[in-house]
């Protein structure tokens, strides 16, 4: 007996109907990137591993999907090391390429790479497969598509304001409602130095970035377990509780880090890209959040998360400033902001909330019956002048009963059914069948035309 087929854990199949809802999110991402003028490229499903490795921290460099080598792989591996087992070492010696872990390492490659083609400030986006290693579950998938746009080679905060637009495009068309958090790695770094612990940045970051999911009072205690005093954590509190407007939470933030220059900079880059946003105006709400941290070892500056307000989902997009990110390849000093719409969580919310269009899933316009030869000759030639016309058609191949072409046309959701028998042969028109509602018109082939352009 065949084995049964499979795909691998964490893998997806996705049927027609699918992938026009998929290509539908898609579509409205690039066309709105297109429309704040950046230009797309692509770069390898699979990267030498010494560009990927070390880019991602430890457990990172654990999620990456590695190539074994071609040919005998285990030639020239230390037989010492097959032996004991030693997994890192030996795909060491035994792999020289990986699957692309996200988009932005290869796209720092890329720059470095193609520097003497580029114009900066360079504006380009990727929309791509990213591969990693991980756990599947709800949500979390090991093959998934990134949507990246990023502006490199400018440290304007006029950057930030022009991608918190595009956001807010991107859902507009979409339909939906979300909210934009704020914040900047200086200011985190700035809390840090409230309480005398630029050291514990990371400790700090990560703790009170759970606030919304653990409460404040585990946040203190937290705060306590990783090594800061209790008055240290009395000084941190008022900072991640801060209430009323943006501008209001902008005022105690400047009172409360008075002291710490690095935070009051952050603060006065959060204060312009706020200002300069809201100033424009927006579909969406925009809130400053100290406990947001988003990739705190990776973002120099401006830290963007977006969360959709109808339905409970992870953030479905994010991004930030970064100043080096071309060093680790040799090209220090290029600073860049960018965003990566998460396509598959906003899949999940437009599948959730039923926002797609009610024509989404129609690729054929109109099917044409096939009652013999030189009927389906004669569709062949109308079909040829429809396609001509920009509308999609076919004909069903077979001279079947009738029965079972109609039945294709509604399974498939085609809007129109055209026929052409003995009558419409003799005189050149078509029988055109709406199937929503049942009603027939004779036409000729111009009207025709006219008649789904305008459907």
């Amino acid at each position: 007996m065949a084995q049964k087929p499979s795909i691998p854990k964490g893998t997806r199949d996705f049927t027609p109907a699918e992938m026009a809802r998929r290509n539908y999110i898609f579509d409205t991402i690039r066309d709105v990137f297109h429309l704040f003028g950046f230009h797309q490229i692509e770069t390898p499903a699979m990267e030498n591993l010494s560009t990927l490795m070390g880019k991602y921290g430890e457990e990172g460099d654990k999620l990456l999907f590695k190539i074994l080598n071609s040919g005998d792989f285990l030639r020239g591996v230390d037989p010492g090391l097959i032996e004991t087992h030693d997994c890192p070492k030996i795909a060491a010696q035994t792999c020289e390429k990986g699957l692309r872990y996200d988009l932005t390492v290869p796209f720092a490659r890329f720059v470095v790479m193609h520097r003497n083609e580029l114009q900066f400030p360079f504006k380009r986006f990727q929309i791509q497969p990213v591969w990693r290693a991980d756990r599947p579950q709800k949500g979390r998938y090991r093959e998934f598509y990134q949507c990246d746009a990023d502006v490199v080679g400018s440290d304007s905060l006029i950057n930030e304001i022009e991608l918190l637009q595009l956001v807010d495009e991107v859902f507009r068309r979409l339909g939906i409602r979300i909210t934009i958090k704020l914040n900047n790695r200086k200011v985190l770094a700035g809390i840090a130095d409230l309480v005398g612990a630029p050291d514990k940045i990371v400790d700090i970051t990560v703790a009170i970035d759970k606030i919304d999911k653990i409460g404040l009072e585990k946040v203190q205690e937290e705060l306590v377990e990783r090594g800061l005093s209790p008055e240290a954590v009395k000084l941190i509190t008022p900072v991640i509780t801060l209430s009323g407007s943006n501008s209001e939470r902008l005022e105690q933030l400047s009172s409360l880090l008075a002291s710490s220059e690095t935070g009051l900079k952050g603060i006065e880059e959060l204060r312009e890209v706020m200002a300069g946003t809201e100033s424009l105006g927006l579909n969406a709400d925009l809130e400053l959040d100290v406990s947001l941290a988003r990739g705190l070892n990776y973002y120099t500056g401006t830290i963007i998360e977006v969360k959709a307000r109808d339905v409970e989902i992870g953030s479905i997009t994010g991004g930030g400033r970064y100043d080096n990110l071309t060093g680790v390849f040799g090209l220090p000093g290029v600073s860049g902001v960018g965003i990566s719409f998460g396509a598959d969580r906003i899949y999940d919310v437009l599948n959730t909330l039923e926002l797609y269009p009610s024509c989404i899933t129609e690729s054929v316009k109109v099917m044409f019956v096939n009652f013999g030869i030189a009927e389906a000759a004669r569709s062949l030639a109308v079909i040829r002048e429809l396609r001509s016309a920009g509308i999609a058609a076919e004909i069903y191949p077979d001279c079947a009963k009738m029965k079972k072409q109609m039945g294709r046309a509604d399974a498939l959701g085609i809007p129109f059914v055209a026929i052409i028998g003995e009558s419409e042969l003799a005189d050149g028109t078509v029988t055109l069948k709406d199937m929503a509602t049942g009603e027939q018109d004779r036409l000729s082939i111009p009207d025709i035309i006219r008649k789904l352009r305008g459907c």
